[in-house]
């Protein structure tokens, strides 16, 4: 006996869910308008009140009226490419150890252990870097200060670490088992499936989970202000990494507050910030053009 539903009744239910998911999904694109939106009223006055040249020169002097944003970026972009080449490596390793080689109750303790080290306050581990680490460099390194761009991309790795490790391992772990019981079968190693099968299946997860931890790294305020020196110089050089820098979240915290609003500094501030969101925005959208062109790996070559 089949049952057919009553075309009188509506499924009110079914139509309210779906409404919310539908609000909720243009509601995310709504509010990051509103802040470009914003972010553009504000900073916008600053690209005709101050010229290309002083807006992109060496020198950062407000006082002045010098507003080279040029060292604000390439502080921001060597402590954040810094903190992804050491979190990258042992986050991703630690994601395969954890999906693949740890024995079930050791994954059950390090899996939520990971996750909780997420939570730290970002205060908290600025102070850590600044009482515990910066003394380290200091002494070991024969730095004048520890207070660098080295000190910043370290304390700035451990916080992105838990990101990466937790999606990545995510990403591993939804492969299917199909894929590695195949590679098994063909005569490969434990180490030939994780390198060649598991790890390009999982490729799209992996490469959101380094967008994420780069996100966090460039995105941070107060570790950052609190242990990279706030030098606002141009990191060039080989030494340019074991010396203090400014980054552009770490400017706007540390004046935002004590200029004028209207000013020329006060529009120049927003300008940094539309800077900011315009390179996390390239960031998400190459990684995206990464993952549709790449598309889903059906496993990879076990033997080469």
């Amino acid at each position: 006996m089949t049952f057919k539903r009553s075309p009188s009744r509506f499924p009110w239910n079914e139509f309210l869910i779906e409404t919310l998911i539908r609000v909720s999904g243009f509601s995310a694109i709504f509010f990051v308008a509103l802040i470009f939106i914003f972010l553009v009223r504000e900073g916008a006055p600053a690209f005709w009140e101050v010229s290309l040249n002083n807006l992109f020169d060496t020198r950062w002097y407000p006082i002045f009226d010098i507003y080279g944003t040029l060292p604000l970026i390439l502080g921001s972009v060597a402590v954040t490419l810094g903190s992804v080449a050491i979190a990258l490596p042992l986050g991703l390793a630690t994601a395969i150890y954890i999906g693949e080689i740890a024995p079930r109750w050791v994954r059950e303790i390090l899996k939520p252990l990971t996750e909780v080290l997420a939570g730290i306050p970002s205060v908290v581990l600025g102070f850590l870097g600044m009482i515990a680490v910066a003394p380290l460099v200091r002494r070991y390194l024969g730095m004048p200060t520890g207070l660098t761009a080295f000190t910043g991309a370290v304390m700035l790795a451990y916080m992105a670490l838990p990101t990466i490790i937790s999606v990545a391992e995510d990403a591993i772990d939804a492969v299917p088992k199909a894929y590695r019981d195949g590679a098994y079968a063909l005569g490969a190693t434990h180490w030939q499936t994780i390198w060649r099968v598991m790890l390009p299946a999982a490729r799209s997860g992996i490469i959101i989970a380094v967008m994420l931890g780069i996100g966090r790294a460039i995105g941070e305020t107060m570790a950052v202000m609190m242990i990279t020196g706030n030098a606002a110089r141009m990191p060039l050089g080989l030494d340019a990494f074991f010396k203090p820098v400014r980054t552009m979240t770490a400017t706007i915290a540390a004046e935002m507050g004590e200029v004028a609003q209207g000013s020329t500094h006060y529009h120049v501030l927003f300008a940094v910030g539309i800077i900011l969101f315009v390179i996390t925005f390239i960031i998400n959208a190459v990684a995206s053009i990464v993952i549709i062109r790449g598309g889903p790996r059906r496993g990879g070559r076990l033997m080469g």
